[in-house]
């Protein structure tokens, strides 16, 4: 495939590290014009240096700074929801602020960006293409996650109902359920082998992947090769799920 954005313009949240830092920076090396989203200043500068991209400093974990910096970036041609935390409690230690927390950053934000940016597709009057960044414990459960878990499961059915209410407008909408992913996040959650080692055998290809593994299939959804891949859920997970 030779995948071209020239022309076009994207919006990645949660920009600063891990998978969406590596997405900016292929969307980037693609020809896109690509627009930043990340709470930590620092990390974008860095990122600016690196691809030429647009910054905006935002915790989308707060309503109005979510809708403010969605319209602060203006027009996009494609949006990727990968802003995301995870704080790990056990079902019966799982907080309400801890809940609440997951639920405001893995979901709601993905509802508020989206919003803001799919009106902007429909009135420009041209196709779009959104990808939100799941996992494949939307589908598994997963130890001491169960906030994330929940919010992940939820992420799907969102993404779902958006493709179903957007698809009229052209604008596609899919989700990506990586596996485990050596982000910052992730080596923190599984660097003890005693946790990753179960993790790992389960996985048929025997490792986990890579951020930029994930940025691939992003890259693809949002091309026009997928130009008829509209409400997917896509496991990147190494056959974990035929497990």
């Amino acid at each position: 495939m030779n995948i071209d954005f020239s022309g076009k313009r994207a919006l990645v949240t949660g920009a600063g590290k891990g998978i969406g830092r590596e997405t900016v920076v292929l969307l980037a090396e693609y020809g896109a014009e690509v627009v930043a989203i990340s709470r930590t200043q620092a990390d974008l500068e860095e990122l600016a240096a690196l691809s030429g991209c647009k910054v905006i400093q935002a915790d989308l974990g707060v309503v109005d700074e979510a809708r403010r910096a969605a319209e602060a970036a203006g027009q996009v041609d494609f949006l990727v929801n990968n802003a995301g935390i995870s704080i790990l409690q056990s079902f019966f230690d799982t907080t309400v602020e801890a809940f609440d927390t997951i639920m405001a950053v893995n979901v709601r934000a993905a509802l508020l960006v989206s919003q803001v940016s799919a009106r902007k597709m429909v009135a420009s009057g041209k196709p779009g293409a959104i990808v939100n960044v799941s996992s494949q414990s939307s589908m598994r459960a997963v130890q001491d996650h169960t906030a994330y878990c929940t919010s992940k499961g939820a992420l799907d059915q969102l993404t779902r109902m958006m493709a179903l209410e957007l698809g009229a407008h052209d604008i596609r909408v899919n989700a990506v359920n990586p596996t485990v992913t050596l982000t910052p996040m992730g080596e923190m959650a599984w660097s003890d082998p005693a946790k990753s080692g179960p993790m790992l055998r389960r996985i048929p290809l025997k490792r986990f992947a890579r951020p930029r593994d994930v940025a691939e299939v992003i890259a693809f959804l949002l091309s026009d090769q997928a130009h008829m891949v509209n409400g997917v859920v896509l496991p990147v997970d190494g056959g974990f799920l035929t497990t």
